[in-house]
């Protein structure tokens, strides 16, 4: 019973100051969106990374037939299968719970403030942490629709050298190709998208008054650039996403839902 009362201490100092914590974080959250934290939200905690790390195989060259396709085919078929990704992909992660409850993509605490997101825990505040994590889902969601048009002019501007390099490549070379093209633009778009989104949602306040409160009772110096964080969070969805599509197209003839999905990417099935 000691230790527990001494880790508590130590934490955040005394019971009021935890309580000081859950009611002006419990405040903001309810004035800005409506939810009450004082139902728990059931979250499951996984491992979260900044940068998008996809799959990748064997190039297919051997086993693509591209004397069977023309050159304007092979462009079409790559552009119909990125426009497909990204579309869908959009689509799904622009709603509510698009990211939170899709574990291929949920944004969860970042690095820096996995600290406070364990003390939190210890001290009986787990549902304070797991409502931090959805708000930063919600604003990745209220953004994600900003990717639209610059995934477009990208997928546009694909030559036709650059589609005959896809179809010969790995199984998200399409998703490599746009990331490439894209990754910056995005960045650009998204971020004041994002910051929005951020005081929408009451993200940002919320974990303002969180970081500052934890600094204050722990004489810690913990910070995090959230806008920047959730920015290239909601980019690394979107293309997690569009590379789940790619690959089906390209390892699963029943995802090939049009004439020339199924010419071009049966192709690499023949040899």
């Amino acid at each position: 019973m000691r230790k527990i009362i001494l880790v508590a201490a130590g934490l955040f100092v005394s019971a009021s100051s935890q309580a000081q914590i859950l009611d002006v974080i419990k405040s903001t959250v309810k004035d800005k969106t409506g939810i009450d934290l004082n139902t728990p939200i059931k979250t499951k905690s996984t491992t979260s990374t900044t940068t998008t790390t996809t799959t990748t195989t064997s190039p297919k060259t051997s086993s693509v037939n591209l004397n069977s396709l023309t050159s304007t085919e092979v462009s079409s078929g790559l552009k119909q299968a990125l426009n497909l990704g990204v579309t869908e992909g959009v689509k799904k992660l622009g709603v509510t719970d698009g990211f939170y409850k899709n574990e291929l993509v949920k944004i969860l605490m970042p690095e820096k403030l996995r600290t406070i997101d364990t003390k939190l825990r210890m001290v009986g505040l787990g549902s304070l942490a797991d409502q931090g994590v959805k708000l930063l889902n919600r604003a990745a969601e209220d953004a994600v629709t900003e990717s639209a048009p610059i995934f477009a002019n990208a997928i546009t501007s694909m030559t036709i050298t650059d589609a005959k390099n896809i179809l010969l490549g790995t199984d998200n070379a399409a998703t490599n190709y746009l990331q490439t093209k894209t990754q910056s633009q995005l960045f650009t778009a998204f971020q004041p998208k994002v910051k929005a989104s951020l005081g929408k949602v009451g993200a940002d306040t919320v974990w303002k008054n969180l970081i500052s409160k934890y600094n204050m009772l722990t004489g810690q110096a913990v910070t995090t650039d959230l806008n920047e964080y959730v920015t290239t969070e909601t980019i690394n969805g979107v293309f997690k996403m569009v590379a789940e599509k790619e690959s089906g197209i390209r390892n699963n003839s029943v995802m090939r839902t049009t004439s020339i999905l199924q010419k071009v990417f049966g192709a690499q099935d023949s040899k």
